[in-house]
């Protein structure tokens, strides 16, 4: 797997792979990450034309499913994790 470029963007770093029979797209925010494999076409063979495939809509809802994929985190932490709320750490001013 080689990096075949990024793709600009002000808050996600998107970053499109290649391998022989794959390419990959992914999409990493803070703690998070989406990866988006697929075979090639001719509509998508150059980094030029996948800048096309990752347009606002998809952007749109790549930004949508990270904060789904945050509020599941959280949920689940907080569920399984529920004295980690009430530290006993100083406030630090």
């Amino acid at each position: 797997m080689r990096i075949l470029g990024y793709l600009d963007h002000p808050i996600l770093k998107i970053t499109v792979f290649k391998t022989d029979t794959r390419l990959s797209i992914k999409f990493e925010n803070s703690n998070f990450e989406q990866t988006y494999k697929f075979r090639p076409t001719e509509q998508t063979n150059s980094l030029k034309e996948l800048q096309k495939l990752v347009d606002e809509t998809f952007v749109n809802q790549v930004m949508t499913l990270f904060q789904q994929m945050e509020q599941n985190f959280e949920v689940s932490f907080q569920r399984n994790f529920p004295e980690a709320e009430d530290d006993d750490f100083p406030a630090i001013i």
